[in-house]
């Protein structure tokens, strides 16, 4: 059945898949003021961020079974959660209430991005899907950096309150138009045939596509993670202080945003997804090589900013060749990638971690995770043609 486009629907999710964001990231850059306020040491404020991706592994695939049984119940779920949970965090001033609501949000956070595929293909049509999974994630990106600049506005230990609650006015918002915007019945999915026989998750994992992208986002979000987390750290034996750090890392999440919202929509129209991936993974690789060979200010612009550029952009692609292939099933099969890259995440981050006395090394070590993905990349291009000849019902 042919749908009309419900671009409403897509500025809604956008708006919570953005307020997901920044949630998580409320206090990444206050860490030390609040952990003064709170009376706790800077690792417990941490752990407000790092139980979002922990939980996001534990509850990926179930969530995404949810969403493919109760989509439009599953995904205001998420949305009312995540205001729910910045909210609780304005009960009590104190560490107890700030890691209940971040609890909250963070169960909330896979109901939300897992259904970056099911939006578009339940409110958009075939030809306008590409742009829709490139504008939801791209809003992802996007809350990233309004948290940044709320942190950036909010400095000060007093000043904590207010930033907690201009968030949650925004989450609160969201919620009611993610709502409004999906309220009335939900449009059919058709870009594949549903495959009642089998189980959802046996339906994504047993596509052998589905599994060579999982592994593929294992890398670029790896490399995104560690860099993102270390950054600061690995640079600063160069020179380069806190504040320059954090701009840096400002503009590699801004870029990402850009990148993220143009790039795939020109890729897939001209079916380039396998050679855009090889481009930005071995030129993040380059990338990652110049800042262990000539570490500092400039040079950290130049390589942390393409990096976001076109490292980012990766997610979309492969959303989008999950929301082609698996119909039905896509709210798990984004699941799945959302996990593979959580893990990715979290893995790379340790090894970086332990190597972030050695600068050098570190960047060196993500050069070569960014390389190891190459092949894969690029052994996507006869499976991408051969999807993308396949009709379409």
């Amino acid at each position: 059945m042919q749908i009309r486009s419900r671009w409403s629907a897509i500025v809604g999710y956008s708006l919570v898949g953005a307020a997901t964001q920044l949630v998580w990231l409320n206090f990444a850059g206050v860490t030390t003021v609040a952990a003064t306020r709170y009376g706790v040491s800077e690792s417990a404020i941490g752990w407000l961020a790092q139980v979002f991706p922990l939980l996001y592994v534990v509850l990926a695939i179930p969530c995404g079974l949810v969403l493919d049984r109760w989509f439009r119940g599953g995904l205001i779920a998420g949305a009312v959660l995540t205001a729910v949970g910045a909210a609780v965090r304005l009960i009590g001033d104190d560490f107890g209430w700030l890691l209940a609501g971040q609890i909250l949000a963070s169960i909330a956070q896979p109901l939300v991005l897992n259904a970056v595929t099911g939006i578009t293909g339940r409110y958009l049509e075939e030809k306008d899907r590409p742009t829709g999974i490139a504008i939801g994630t791209a809003s992802i990106f996007a809350g990233m950096v309004i948290a940044f600049l709320l942190s950036a506005v909010f400095t000060t230990s007093s000043s904590i309150p207010a930033m907690l609650t201009v968030s949650a006015i925004f989450c609160v918002l969201a919620a009611i138009v993610l709502a409004a915007a999906i309220r009335g019945p939900v449009e059919s999915h058709t870009t594949a045939a549903p495959r009642p026989d089998r189980g959802a998750l046996a339906a994504a994992w047993g596509d052998p596509l589905i599994r060579r992208l999982c592994v593929l986002a294992i890398f670029p979000f790896g490399v995104f993670v560690a860099m993102s987390t270390f950054a600061q750290a690995l640079l600063e034996p160069a020179g380069v202080s806190g504040g320059t750090a954090s701009t840096i890392l400002l503009l590699q999440v801004i870029a990402g945003v850009v990148g993220s919202a143009t790039i795939p929509i020109l890729v897939v129209r001209r079916r380039a997804e396998s050679r855009l991936l090889v481009v930005s993974l071995t030129i993040t690789a380059a990338a990652c090589v110049l800042l262990a060979l000539a570490p500092g200010a400039i040079t950290g612009f130049v390589s942390i900013t393409v990096i976001g550029l076109l490292l980012l952009p990766a997610l979309p692609i492969v959303l989008e060749l999950v929301e082609r292939r698996t119909g039905e099933a896509e709210g798990t099969a984004a699941g799945l990638i959302w996990m593979a890259g959580n893990l990715g995440g979290l893995v790379v981050a340790v090894v970086v971690g332990l190597l972030v006395d050695h600068p050098t090394a570190a960047f060196l070590v993500m050069a070569v995770i960014a390389l190891i993905a190459v092949p894969g990349a690029r052994a996507l291009r006869g499976p991408i043609a051969e999807l993308r000849s396949q009709p379409q019902p």
